[in-house]
């Protein structure tokens, strides 16, 4: 039975082509939710809902970085 809760401490040594595909699309989600929340904050006057919006922005735009620090090690831990 394989174990879904099997959470990786470190990047693998190696990445497969899925791999890539997943990072691929999970910072394309990530890419996508920051344009909105970074957009919304043009329609939002009260201040408290925009701070909400930009700590989300946030956590998306940390989110797409660590996926740009594992891709840029190139699989190679340290």
């Amino acid at each position: 039975m394989i174990n879904v809760e099997k959470e990786y401490k470190k990047a693998p040594d190696i990445f497969t082509g899925k791999d890539l595909d997943y990072l691929k699309d999970i910072f394309g989600w990530h890419h996508t939710a920051y344009k909105v929340m970074e957009d919304a904050l043009n329609y939002v006057n009260d201040k408290e809902v925009a701070s909400i919006i930009k700590n989300n922005a946030n956590l998306f735009y940390d989110h797409m970085s660590d996926i740009l620090t594992i891709l840029d090690k190139g699989g190679q831990n340290e």
